[in-house]
């Protein structure tokens, strides 16, 4: 993939890293870390500026983003509830869980989404609870915008910066990302742990 990525942005320039960062917000496998650092590192070798990628990939975050923003907004609370009152005894899951986590994205939302901009895979999900939630759409891009602008600014000079080297940073993420997927994990265990725990209780 990271050679199918990286000639395609030397073919096509800015336009190959809007349309590779709006694909990667909904398609999370594809690798930011690969696009921004190769793209830091085009600017020592093209006519590819730092600022010129960094507003490009945001552009290109921010088309992702409010894709999936919409699909959550397409599944909102009431159709989950919905669903819930088909399945919820399969799924082990009350209408107050539901609520629950909506109060807490309403509460809390803003800063989900600024923080999960600058976490692998979640970055890109957190799009879908934010739109679920009803979260209004200027916040949602406001919030989006700052994280990710800091996300790509970051990446982006470091990948100037190592020029040949950018690969290095990459190697890093790497390490970066599957702490990031093992914390993920762990948390998901602990979820399913609890609604295994209560149902025992009931």
């Amino acid at each position: 993939m990271e050679n199918w990525i990286t000639e395609f942005m030397e073919q096509f320039g800015y336009l190959g890293i809007l349309f590779l960062i709006a694909l990667e917000n909904v398609f999370p496998p594809i690798p930011s870390e690969i696009i921004l650092t190769f793209g830091g590192f085009m600017t020592t070798k093209t006519e590819l500026t730092p600022i010129g990628v960094i507003v490009i990939a945001t552009l290109g975050s921010l088309i992702g983003a409010i894709i999936l923003y919409y699909i959550g907004r397409i599944l909102d609370v009431e159709r989950l509830e919905k669903i819930i009152d088909r399945w919820g005894k399969f799924l082990r899951v009350k209408k107050e869980d539901i609520r629950r986590a909506d109060a807490w994205f309403d509460k809390h939302g803003n800063w989900a989404v600024f923080l999960c901009r600058m976490v692998p895979l979640i970055r890109s999900l957190i799009s879908i609870p934010a739109g679920m939630s009803g979260m209004k759409l200027v916040p949602f891009l406001l919030f989006t915008t700052l994280g990710t602008l800091i996300w790509n600014t970051i990446l982006v000079t470091l990948g100037a910066m190592l020029g040949d080297r950018w690969e290095d940073i990459v190697a890093f993420m790497d390490v970066y990302s599957n702490i990031a997927y093992g914390l993920i994990a762990i948390c998901g265990i602990a979820f399913i742990i609890f609604y295994i725990r209560r149902f025992r209780k009931n």
